[in-house]
């Protein structure tokens, strides 16, 4: 090769290193900065300063998939349409992660959260409808007519005004519902509720107690009846054997042999659909006062009768709901009855139009809310003594001291009323007749 062509191959690549190095240093920093998943793993520059400063989720995040698949931190830390970014020592972030990052590789998924009550019906429950557009309205209430357009809650600001605590209705009440809070975005709530933020995991998503974390306790205590049933029982001794982290669209009995929350209400088990609708198999509105069939009844129970043929027998299931659906006619005829007695008091002016501002309307609530949804809870999920005990015994408990209130209430506008009227007041007959008319309405000696 002669001195020309020599000196053209040097002259020729020389200009490629300088135009890469210009056209390099044109790229946006959030591109030229980009971490990979070696060096967040090793020396990176997200995990440099984290493994100081928060080393958890740099563990977390190498323990996940997102990991393994070669996911990054700027792939879900990216600013995406709508959201406020942060410049981030170096890095451009978006301020706040949100159901808007989750959606870009998971849309199948954000939009089966979006049908179910745990997207806006969730947060309306506890604010109403005022934070949502009219387009989230109006696509809420496609799947949950009057889920949304609704009052909020409003034992919360009862709460909230008379012990001065509008934190612990924050803590409280908020805490879950804001699941299905609307975001900044245009995105509604955040996939981190269940799945948790840096592991991103499918086997924590499993788990009843994440679930527990707000289905628990007396106004809906599924992770309590859980563990008393046999499904829980069971989960407790093979948890060791099972699979939990496997594919959700590969998921078989072998995997899970027993089954827990998301085994029944979403999973794709042996080839089911996966669903991320935790509604879509349900077939009774079991936290109502008086718990009607859902619109999609049919098909709720009959998709969720699938799930429980990997393990039962055709006749047992049908017994089982058949169990199930007495105890929650039964229950309704209990809840109408002091719902009916209470409808009767205000009638007759004797209740007030303020909520909880007397002594029956919270035993009435604790009747239904608390005692009324724990039997029919316990009647579907296999709680025996949750059917009976916290249950059903509760609700007679309630309606005899409902009933006593409501005689007392009664009682109370006869002695006032006896003691306004003119045959009531002390007169010189009454007097010479040796009796007179005292508080109670009660004649005196």
């Amino acid at each position: 090769m002669g001195f020309r062509g020599v000196f053209l191959g040097v002259t020729l690549a020389t200009a490629l290193v300088v135009a890469a190095f210009l056209i390099n240093r044109a790229r946006p920093r959030v591109e030229v900065d980009r971490a990979n998943v070696q060096l967040v793993k090793a020396e990176g520059k997200c995990a440099e300063c984290h493994r100081r400063e928060t080393s958890a989720i740099v563990h977390e995040y190498e323990m996940s998939r997102h990991a393994q698949k070669g996911v990054n931190c700027l792939d879900c830390h990216k600013v995406e349409a709508g959201q406020e970014s942060l410049d981030h020592r170096g890095f451009t972030i978006t301020k706040e992660v949100t159901a808007a990052n989750c959606k870009t590789c998971h849309a199948t998924e954000y939009d089966q959260f979006l049908r179910s009550r745990h997207a806006a019906p969730a947060w309306a429950a506890v604010r109403g409808r005022e934070d949502f557009t009219a387009q989230q309205v109006a696509h809420a209430e496609r799947f949950h007519p009057g889920a949304v357009r609704r009052k909020p809650n409003v034992l919360g600001e009862v709460q909230g005004v008379e012990f001065g605590s509008a934190e612990a209705a924050q803590r409280g009440c908020t805490s879950c519902h804001d699941i299905g809070k609307p975001n900044r975005d245009g995105t509604i709530g955040t996939c981190t509720k269940c799945h948790a933020r840096h592991v991103a995991s499918v086997e924590l998503a499993r788990l009843p107690e994440t679930c527990g974390q707000c289905h628990m306790g007396p106004d809906h205590s599924q992770l309590e009846i859980f563990h008393e049933s046999k499904h829980g029982v069971l989960f407790g001794a093979q948890r060791h054997l099972m699979n939990l982290a496997a594919r959700p669209k590969q998921l078989t009995t072998a995997d899970m042999p027993v089954p827990t929350c998301s085994t029944c209400h979403m999973s794709g088990l042996e080839g089911a659909g996966v669903t991320h609708d935790t509604t879509e198999r349900l077939s009774y509105f079991l936290f109502a006062e008086t718990s009607q069939k859902r619109p999609t009844a049919t098909q709720g129970q009959l998709a969720m009768k699938a799930i429980c043929l990997n393990c039962h027998t055709g006749p047992k299931i049908e017994a089982f709901y058949k169990d199930a659906e007495e105890v929650l006619v039964s229950t309704n005829n209990a809840v109408q009855a002091a719902s009916d007695l209470m409808a009767e008091l205000r009638s007759e002016g004797l209740l007030t139009r303020d909520p909880f501002d007397e002594p029956i309307e919270f035993a009435y609530f604790d009747l239904w809310h608390y005692y009324g949804r724990t039997a029919k809870h316990g009647a579907f999920m296999g709680g025996a003594d949750f059917v009976q005990w916290h249950g059903v015994y509760e609700l007679l408990k309630k309606t005899i001291e409902i009933q006593r209130m409501a005689e007392e209430l009664r009682q109370g506008r006869t002695r006032t009323s006896q003691a306004t009227t003119p045959e009531s007041q002390p007169d010189d007959s009454a007097n010479s007749r040796g009796s007179v008319s005292v508080g109670d309405g009660e004649p005196g000696p």
